[in-house]
């Protein structure tokens, strides 16, 4: 029986862990595996019982991007089949990129185009010494639009312009000092560093993480002024009156847990 191009397994503390499962295939994502990555992160998002996930790949590679057969076939798209894919794609990084929830990028080998978009689109990106990185579709005649917004977010427009140009590979060192990885660790190390940042994530109100990447999001591109002000204003009262917010301040000063985790 031939297994899905992506797993989920979800442990009891609420930690679920999509693999990207075409190991044969460098974990290349085409259309079914875009559509299944898709529809799974979205049925993360909907429950509450999920704390924590954690994106990786099977075998040596996180993911090689486009899928070459997939490249093939589109070669030959009308405009508007071109058009669907491009937004099955795009959908995809804004589902990740929006997930109400904290994810980890657990790379253990190469992330090349659309894979290193994934990791762009992580809350933490967690890496193997020995990973690859790679924007290559100008040697292909193309760019990689898609992921462009979250690539730029990540490493600046400076980095981005000669790496999107060049399409040249650079290493998981040279990734952490741009920012696309936040730690560089040996492969043997890669399952317990990733295990460490879970548990961390685990200690903190779910809600209130939700909140904190939407608050980065509201302020990252703006000045300042006093409309922002005001939006930050409402954004600790809303959080700070919310059912979540009071009890985590009651739980410190009266020195218990929280009840989340209960």
């Amino acid at each position: 029986m031939t297994q899905p191009s992506v797993l989920l397994h979800v442990d009891p503390r609420g930690v679920a862990t999509v693999t990207l499962n075409r190991p044969e295939l460098h974990n290349a994502i085409d259309d079914d595996t875009a559509s299944l990555l898709a529809a799974t992160l979205e049925t993360l998002a909907e429950d509450d019982s999920v704390r924590v996930v954690i994106l990786t790949g099977q075998g040596i590679s996180f993911s090689a991007g486009h899928d070459s057969d997939w490249m093939r076939h589109m070669a030959s798209f009308s405009e508007t089949e071109l058009r669907r894919d491009a937004q099955l794609l795009a959908q995809l990084l804004r589902t990740l990129d929006t997930l109400p929830k904290p994810t980890i990028a657990q790379i253990q080998g190469s992330a090349f185009g659309l894979g290193a978009g994934l990791v762009a689109c992580c809350d933490i990106a967690i890496g193997a010494s020995e990973a690859l990185f790679s924007f290559n579709e100008a040697k292909l005649g193309v760019i990689p639009a898609l992921a462009a917004p979250y690539i730029v977010r990540a490493i600046g427009p400076r980095a981005t312009r000669r790496y999107f140009v060049s399409a040249e590979r650079f290493n998981a060192g040279k990734a952490k000092r741009l920012g696309l990885l936040h730690q560089v660790v040996e492969l043997d190390e890669l399952d317990s560093a990733v295990e460490h940042c879970a548990s961390h994530l685990l200690l903190n109100g779910p809600q209130a993480m939700h909140e904190a990447k939407q608050l980065v999001d509201l302020i990252a591109s703006r000045s300042p002024d006093s409309a922002l002000i005001d939006e930050t204003i409402t954004a600790i009262v809303r959080v700070r009156s919310s059912e979540e917010g009071r009890e985590g301040i009651y739980a410190f000063l009266e020195q218990r847990r929280p009840r989340w985790l209960d």
